[in-house]
């Protein structure tokens, strides 16, 4: 149990770590499954695409705070 918990912690740091690009490569491609979802959901009425965009949203939601602080913080060099 101690094992994965170090591993999260690990693999948290080493996503702050990254530099820009791959986080708006990151955001591009989980906004492509998003908007994929979303479409299937929309269109014809897949309730499992829906939940896919859902989650998909949650992560986007997540990486784009990632940028704005890797932002931020590049700019104060």
């Amino acid at each position: 149990m101690q094992i994965n918990n170090i591993l999260n912690l690990l693999n948290s740091q080493s996503i702050k770590k990254n530099n820009m690009k791959e986080i708006v490569e990151k955001i591009n491609s989980e906004f492509e499954a998003f908007k994929a979802d979303a479409e299937l959901q929309s269109e014809k009425g897949n309730k499992a695409a829906g939940t896919r965009a859902r989650k998909s949203s949650l992560a986007i939601e997540k990486l784009l705070k990632e940028f704005r602080k890797v932002s931020l913080d590049e700019s104060k060099k």
